[in-house]
């Protein structure tokens, strides 16, 4: 697993000392992730202040949440750009005037080169949903459902060049149900991933986190609350 270069909670650029930490979102879609964060941080269970939300789609309805909670939205396509490196040296151009504590992808359908990931390197989060390492990339629930697992469910990971392989700080799990559909549990995990997001992007904030051996730890070890690893996820089958 490729090793994390930053220590946890921390980033060269990051002037929020004495306010709340910044945020920056990507997003793809309609952003419901990204309003659950939103939600968290108006309810002040999340110390942090969202700077800028970036899409690569004008038409994406994430960004109109954004505009409606006064939050700056840029868009950067990625159909400008001939090249994903170029596309990405946009991105960090546009991120970096905000100085963010935290990047945070929140539904953002583009595959990120080692470049940017290594500028961002231990201070970039991905909500996935399903319980990694099971069934990374796309359609999950359909796969899930296709091989007979008893659970399913939503993983927040620190992103390294390895798709949807890096260190999981937090899952939850949902049953699956013998009606499900791909639809129906895609709404089933969708609830827990609003719940975990925020709670993982908060405790990054408070510096609870670290890497041990390619763990994640939560004040110094593996707690509960973290959901890792779950029973009778992906590797049990019904």
């Amino acid at each position: 697993m490729t090793a994390l270069t930053l220590p946890i909670g921390k980033s060269p650029i990051d002037r929020s000392a004495g306010s709340s930490a910044g945020l920056v979102v990507l997003i793809s879609g309609r952003g419901s992730n990204l309003q659950a964060i939103i939600n968290a941080v108006r309810a002040g269970r999340l110390p942090a202040e969202i700077r800028a939300v970036i899409g690569h789609e004008h038409g994406a309805p994430g960004l109109a949440r954004a505009r409606t909670a006064g939050v700056p939205t840029h868009v950067i396509s990625h159909r400008d750009f001939s090249t994903r490196d170029q596309f990405e040296q946009a991105l960090i151009d546009r991120i970096d005037p905000y100085s963010p504590r935290l990047v945070v992808l929140a539904g953002f359908m583009r595959i990120l080169g080692k470049s940017f990931i290594d500028h961002y390197a231990g201070r970039l989060l991905n909500i996935h949903p399903s319980l990694l390492p099971a069934f990374p990339g796309l359609h999950t629930h359909a796969r899930a459902l296709q091989s007979g697992v008893k659970y399913h469910g939503a993983s927040v990971h620190f992103v390294t060049p390895d798709v949807d392989g890096g260190p999981v700080i937090i899952q939850a799990s949902v049953p699956v149900r013998p009606d499900d559909t791909p639809e129906i549990l895609a709404e089933r995990v969708l609830q827990e991933e609003h719940r975990i997001y925020p709670l993982a992007i908060r405790w990054f904030i408070e510096n609870r986190l670290s890497i041990r051996d390619g763990e994640v730890l939560l004040d110094g070890r593996q707690r509960p609350e973290q959901g890792l690893p779950r029973p009778g996820s992906a590797a049990t089958i019904s």
